[in-house]
């Protein structure tokens, strides 16, 4: 849904009747998880994508019958037949689309994603009140309400626990809320703030990474001591721009499992005092630039620092994919390759040369987006 509130926003305020369709279940392989989300408007425009093309026709149709009735409905696409005829996956998957009419509490929804602020969405997508929506913040207070008070502060703690983990399920309950019954399915979508991408080196490289990086749905900050450099004119695309050391930037900066860190200074007066400080944190990623002599002499100076050896194994260097990238642009794809892989937990490498299915399982509790 991040990706495509602004324009369903605009239909809104235009007066036009809009319908959403959100991925609320994926079984084997598809082409986009749970909270992948496209939107119709009565004029039958479209936003969004569920399924990269596989069955978007299919779900326009289905908005238009939803817009007409006013009432929503779970459908189902599993693989297509041999011929390609019948509307289904061609990976051979399933995916579960819930088709809703845009709900009342939309606008509540669209401020808290312009905000960065943590917000779940919980849809009731099978039980007497199917479409029936409610927001919830983190500290558990919620906008709207379900079918009835038992059931909504049941999914209330839920979600409030989802948006602490950074993940979204679809769970159900009895129909006054009791767990371990059945009676109501809900989908609970927690959107968590985007994680934070820190370059470090106002580079060329980095000016190329910065866009990128937007576009993977990361609030990107780059740094650097040199003032000259480090400047807005520059970056345009970053989030912030900030003129300090980078160790003592990292020192005080929010890093979690989510962050990416990546050093394109390859001085080491900077590298070495920043990967220290970085090596004793959880960030999901650590990548310096440099030749391989130069990586050499930096786990050198790193080793006389004091830095284990364990710690020196998270550092992805020479960062990047070895893609043959040369230019800032190319490297830059190399770098968000390589941090795309480790996150998705692939090797990267080429899909013509392995086998098996492209898209891994997916669960029904996913990690959050950071779009």
């Amino acid at each position: 849904m991040k990706d495509i509130f602004e324009q369903v926003d605009r239909w809104r305020r235009e007066g036009r009747k809009v319908a959403v369709a959100t991925v609320v279940q994926v079984e084997r392989s598809a082409p986009r998880g749970p909270g992948a989300a496209m939107a119709v408007n009565d004029r039958g425009e479209v936003a969004g994508s569920v399924s990269g093309g596989c069955v978007e026709g299919a779900l326009v149709e289905e908005a238009e019958q939803v817009l007409e009735s006013r009432r929503a409905r779970l459908v189902t696409y599993g693989i297509s037949d041999e011929q390609g005829i019948s509307v289904g996956l061609t990976c051979g998957g399933t995916i579960h689309c819930f088709v809703q009419p845009l709900y009342d509490e939309f606008p509540v929804l669209v401020e808290a994603l312009r905000r960065d602020e943590p917000i779940a969405l919980c849809v009731e997508i099978e039980g007497p009140d199917a479409g029936a929506a409610m927001l919830v913040r983190r500290e558990g207070a919620s906008v709207g309400m379900l079918g009835n008070e038992g059931l909504s502060y049941r999914v209330r703690e839920d979600a409030s626990s989802c948006l602490a983990r950074g993940t979204s399920v679809t769970r159900e309950y009895g129909l006054k809320g009791q767990p371990l019954e059945s009676g109501v399915r809900l989908f609970i979508d927690a959107f968590v703030p985007r994680p934070d991408l820190y370059i470090f080196g106002a580079v060329d490289f980095s000016r190329a990474l910065v866009t990128l990086g937007r576009y993977l749905g990361y609030r990107v900050t780059v740094v650097d001591a040199r003032r000259t450099f480090a400047t807005r004119v520059r970056f345009p695309d970053a989030d912030e721009v900030i003129a300090a050391w980078p160790d003592e930037f990292l020192t005080q900066a929010a890093v979690d499992e989510r962050t990416v860190i990546c050093v394109l200074t390859h001085d080491p007066k900077f590298d070495v005092p920043l990967l220290k400080i970085a090596l004793r944190t959880n960030a999901g990623y650590i990548g310096a630039m440099g030749s391989r002599s130069t990586h050499e002499r930096r786990v050198a100076d790193l080793r006389a620092e004091g830095v284990t050896e364990r710690e020196l194994e998270r550092i992805r260097a020479p960062i990047g994919l070895d893609i043959g990238a040369t230019t800032p642009e190319e490297t830059a794809v190399a770098i968000a390759a390589e941090i795309v892989a480790l996150r998705t937990g692939h090797l990267g490498g080429f899909l013509t040369e392995s086998s098996g299915p492209i898209h891994r399982a997916r669960f029904q509790e996913r990690s959050a987006p950071a779009v």
